[in-house]
């Protein structure tokens, strides 16, 4: 069932939207798939806040034109899903792995702000640590010198807590 005007530029305004919040785009070759492992990619991209869609690629070419991922238009070939997030490592992460387990999921490429990538660099993307994991990394070494300091200040009276029991005990034993 193909769409009249009117629905297309709701879907191109759509995509357009996302587009432009996205820091990934992440393009996925579904040829072969059954429509319960999408279903199940779908329920996983939404968990993590992927935008996930099956699209026309003259539709996709259209909402990235103009746009920073503009460059990906060449490689928008054969039956696509996209993948678009504000965190880029979350995008290629999901897809990465469900393409590990389903061997008809094929990841194709994908692009950064003015950078097109291979599905090497969209496995190497993948591979890095989450933006929530390296704000943990960020707030632990922070927080490490801080607490050093009350350690240290700390020891100060406890060593002395500690001298005086020391001389506490010998007068006792003397």
């Amino acid at each position: 069932m193909s769409l009249n005007l009117e629905e297309k530029k709701a879907v191109v305004a759509e995509v357009s939207e996302q587009v432009t919040g996205a820091q990934a785009i992440i393009l996925a070759e579904y040829r072969g798939m059954e429509v319960g492992d999408m279903t199940v990619l779908r329920a996983k991209a939404r968990e993590a806040g992927i935008y996930f869609r099956v699209l026309k690629n003259t539709l996709a070419r259209r909402a990235i034109a103009g746009t920073p991922f503009a460059g990906l238009a060449d490689h928008m070939v054969g039956p696509l899903a996209y993948g678009m997030s504000s965190d880029p490592v979350a995008v290629a992460k999901v897809l990465h792995d469900f393409a590990k387990t389903n061997d008809k999921f094929v990841i194709k490429g994908g692009a950064m702000a003015n950078y097109v990538m291979g599905p090497k660099d969209v496995v190497a993307l993948a591979s890095m640590p989450s933006r929530d994991e390296l704000i943990a990394k960020l707030m632990g070494t922070m927080l490490a010198p801080a607490t050093k300091f009350v350690q240290t200040l700390n020891e100060v009276p406890a060593k002395f807590a500690r001298g005086l029991a020391a001389v506490r005990d010998q007068k006792q034993n003397a």
